[in-house]
């Protein structure tokens, strides 16, 4: 994606060239990758959607061509403990003020703030671009539903002293653990990208796993089962709306 940036920044600068060169007036006009529209929707589907989908959900028809599959941009809010982080996706993912430096890794995604700035000279069109992009892709955020609000609930009550309300292994508990709590939110990119939901639904009941050693984390399909009589269909589900809860806050190695 960055030499499509590249690509992108280039035929900008030499169609200016082209409009300012009198001789040149009988050659092709090269085509204009400025979008007059300043629309959220229409800037996120013009610049956006080819890799993260019309959704946001990283189904976008080029997605398949990419090393890293895009983010799942509907999903920023889930992933924030509820909460849309919109200037963290204005400096992160629009401006790249803030993005990490990989060393050993390019990120494939455009840095839109400079090849928007290219595209434009208007400072002001390009601030108002990238600001309704930003709400637009808030306005994208999936809703909760019914078992990821029972997973969440369940995560915060029973996990969350020691894993933290993100999951991130900070909990209030966390340092006082002789092994720290591992980071929940990487299940999928530590698996090839496929979140194992069974083998986590297996660890969270923890009555069929074999510890090596001392096992610090509880037995949650045991304290479940003692909770008020629960049922072992109760218990299962339980740890199903957990499990559920967990995929849908997975990060991926591009986000």
């Amino acid at each position: 994606m960055w030499i499509v940036a590249a690509a992108l920044f280039t035929l900008a600068v030499a169609a200016r060239s082209d409009s300012a060169s009198a001789g040149q007036s009988s050659r092709r006009p090269a085509p204009s990758l400025t979008l007059e529209s300043l629309g959220g929707r229409d800037s996120f589907e013009f610049y956006c959607a080819p890799c993260h989908g019309t959704d946001g959900r990283g189904n976008g028809p080029t997605a398949s061509a990419l090393t890293t599959r895009p983010s799942d941009l509907a999903s920023l809010a889930r992933r924030n403990d509820g909460a849309f982080p919109r200037d963290r996706v204005r400096a992160f993912v629009i401006d790249a003020t803030g993005r990490p430096a990989r060393a050993h890794l390019s990120s494939e995604m455009p840095v839109w703030g400079p090849i928007f700035r290219g595209l434009d000279p208007s400072d002001a069109r390009v601030t108002r671009r990238v600001d309704n992009i930003v709400a637009y892709v808030e306005s994208l955020q999936a809703p909760s539903t019914g078992v990821d609000d029972l997973g969440s609930q369940l995560f915060r009550t029973h996990c969350a002293n020691c894993h933290g309300t993100t999951a991130l292994g900070n909990g209030p508990l966390a340092e006082s653990l002789r092994r720290a709590p591992p980071d929940l939110t990487t299940y999928t990119a530590r698996n090839g990208g496929v979140f194992p939901s069974e083998r986590l639904r297996r660890i969270i009941d923890g009555r069929d796993v074999a510890a090596h050693g001392e096992r610090l984390m509880p037995v949650w399909g045991d304290a479940f089962s003692r909770q008020g009589g629960q049922s072992e269909e109760s218990v299962k589900a339980r740890i199903a709306a957990i499990t559920k809860y967990l995929e849908g806050i997975q990060v991926r190695s591009g986000d």
